[in-house]
């Protein structure tokens, strides 16, 4: 099972807000294929599958605050 974890966002940045996923449990996804979309108070960005596999447990809700490195999902 692999983690996706927020990367880091540089410029000191180091957190973001998940804005929305664009998958649920249980969807199927490729590597390189965007997962969620988050936010800084600087910019929008996607992050993107880090494997292929199916979203076995979302990690982190809409709306909350992530840090640099934590783990948001997991897929297997």
């Amino acid at each position: 099972m692999a983690e996706l974890k927020l990367p880091e966002l540089g410029e000191g940045v180091e957190k973001a807000t998940v804005s929305y996923w664009l998958f649920d449990e249980g969807s199927e996804v490729k590597e390189g294929e965007d997962i969620v979309e988050m936010v800084t108070d600087k910019a929008t960005f996607n992050v993107p599958s880090t494997c292929s596999g199916v979203i076995k447990q979302i990690l982190t809700r809409e709306g909350q605050v992530v840090s640099v490195g934590q783990a948001m999902a997991n897929i297997e």
